[in-house]
């Protein structure tokens, strides 16, 4: 796509005036953006002047910051190839991606499709959450790890779905432990499926987006898909099944080892949650936090960490996300925040884990 480069040395920084040719086939509205406006997000994101002329796109800048802009564009103009559509989202996350200097290449990651229903398509948006797609392809036992809106949940049910529709499983177990800050389920109404029916709805909403809702009741009728409390695992080997454990950060250390232990012949698991939410009474470990040192060198396990980088929210989430991180960095890292330390009982010297 490079056509022209020219240098020239001033007395602070040197310049380079560049001009990159995008090929006639690539329609440049798709490449720019509705009213130029991938465009603006790369004058905003480069020190760089940018000139658009048809097909012809000339930089004048630092020639580091040329270098990558005629990278992103490479990148843009393959996404645009794909036929997947290019939106602003996926713009920002390329230049995110670029600017980590990370040896896979963007267009790789937004354009690996996990699984498609009724149009629309799940994709990995960031590069962490490409790794633990991976992650989960090539382990029995994979961990999700990170704040909430980071998909780690959504894309495990996604991998699941998929190994399903390619007859890899026989079915997929969906399992949380029943356990919320404030809530236990004997004060809730109802039946015991009534009561525990809104601990499991995420997990039902996320099915709805990946399967025909028609299809979800035949299948759980069938047994194909069972959607139970973490309680109901026990004592059973789970044989030729793709079992994904959300909230993992509320088992014990106990519920922990009960649940891996559960894997049988032909499976696989998927733990997901987030550490910086746990709802266990104070005082109690959770199995989350420790499950990492006491499996450390394990093989065929993978440890994935998900940030406030990979939140796929809201851009107001992420923010918020960082904040935490950041306030709890300046608290001592594992130190408790102060809600929490009111829900301590009185003498103990344990903080909450």
């Amino acid at each position: 796509m490079t056509e022209i480069s020219q240098a020239h040395a001033g007395e602070r920084r040197a310049t380079t005036k560049h001009t990159v040719v995008v090929p006639n086939s690539v329609d440049m509205v798709s490449v720019l953006g509705p009213g130029d406006e991938h465009l603006g997000i790369i004058e905003e994101h480069f020190d760089t002047d940018v000139h658009v002329r048809g097909n012809r796109i000339t930089l004048h800048g630092e020639p580091s910051e040329i270098a990558l802009i005629e990278r992103l564009l490479e990148e843009m103009v393959t996404l645009v190839r794909t036929g997947q559509g290019l939106s602003a989202e996926a713009v920002e996350r390329v230049i995110g991606m670029l600017r980590a200097e990370t040896t896979e290449r963007p267009a790789d990651v937004l354009s690996l499709n996990i699984l498609s229903n009724r149009g629309r398509s799940i994709r990995p948006k960031t590069l962490n959450q490409k790794r633990y797609v991976d992650a989960i392809d090539q382990h029995t036992i994979a961990f999700g790890i990170g704040p909430a809106g980071t998909g780690k949940t959504y894309l495990a049910m996604a991998k699941a779905v998929q190994a399903l529709q390619s007859k890899q499983v026989n079915r997929i177990i969906l399992t949380r432990p029943a356990v919320e800050s404030g809530e236990r389920l004997g004060y809730l109404p109802g039946t015991l499926t009534e009561k525990i029916d809104p601990y499991m709805r995420p997990l039902y909403d996320a099915l709805h987006d990946m399967l025909d809702p028609e299809l979800i009741p035949k299948l759980m009728a069938a047994g194909t898909i069972e959607i139970a409390p973490l309680a109901y695992m026990r004592g059973r080997t789970l044989n030729d099944a793709f079992i994904v454990l959300d909230e993992a950060q509320n088992t014990t250390p106990e519920q922990m080892k009960m649940f891996l232990t559960r894997l049988g012949f032909g499976s696989k698991i998927v733990v997901t949650g987030d550490v910086t939410q746990v709802d266990l009474p104070a005082g109690q470990w959770s199995g989350l936090r420790v499950v990492e040192d006491i499996l450390d060198g394990v093989e065929d396990l993978s440890f994935n960490r998900l940030t406030s980088h990979d939140v796929v929210r809201h851009k107001l989430v992420g923010r918020i996300v960082a904040a935490y991180d950041e306030y709890d960095a300046r608290a001592g890292g594992a130190a408790q925040r102060p809600a929490e330390r009111r829900r301590r009982p009185r003498g103990s010297g344990q903080a909450e884990s």
